[in-house]
Order: C-alpha cells, then structure tokens, then sequence
C-alpha cells in the first residue's frame, strides 16, 4: 500500500504519518522499493509468502535518517502489540538490548519525530 501511495496509484493512507519519512526523502521510489527489497529477503527466509513482482527491482540502495528517540518508540510499540498478540515473541525479544533497524534508516540524535502520533 505504502508503494502505491508514492506512485500515486492510491487514495487510500495518503497521510499516514509513517509515510512521512518516505516523502521527505528524494528518491521516494527508491526508498521503498529498496525497503521492500529486505522484507521479501526476511520473508523468504522466514518461509512466508511475499510477492517479488511487487518490487520496481531497478532501484538504488539509498539511507533515510531515523532518530533514535523514534526508535525506541517503535520499539516500545511493538512491545505493546505483542502483549496481547504475541505474548511467547514479547518473551523472546525481551532479552535483546539493540534492537537494529532496517538497513535502509541510519540512526541520528533525536526524539520522536514529530509526525508520530503518540498517546
């Protein structure tokens, strides 16, 4: 969905905030397909099912900053999540103090950005 938003193909989550840092960086489309590009790989290694056809495979590896105050957000997210979702993965990932982001965010100084919406 987030592809289609980029390529304009949608109405549906135009203004979802997560797109935000999609939007802000200049080669969008790159961006997402490179992005796209690691979670088929994690799919395949996890032997889930994920269209390849869905990625424009001609983009270009790029970087998009991400604070580490964000981070930690999403991380502390996901926690939340897994307590009724996932209560046996929560335990498993409660002993990891690094939580390592997608290779396509280079970590930067920060606090939560300020297109989240935060509780």
């Amino acid at each position: 969905m987030a592809k289609h938003v980029l390529e304009e193909r949608t109405k549906g989550y135009r203004n979802h905030p997560q797109l935000n840092r999609f939007k802000k960086c200049p080669h969008a489309l790159h961006a997402i397909n490179y992005y796209l590009s690691i979670v088929q790989q994690e799919a395949e290694n996890r032997n889930y099912i994920f269209d390849k056809n869905k990625i424009e495979w001609s983009f270009e590896e790029c970087k998009i900053p991400v604070t580490a105050g964000q981070l930690k957000y999403e991380v502390e997210h996901l926690k939340n999540k897994l307590l009724n979702r996932d209560p046996v993965k929560l335990k498993e990932i409660s002993t990891t103090s690094v939580f390592q982001p997608h290779p396509l965010f280079t970590v930067v100084e920060g606090d939560i950005e300020d297109w989240e919406i935060t509780k």
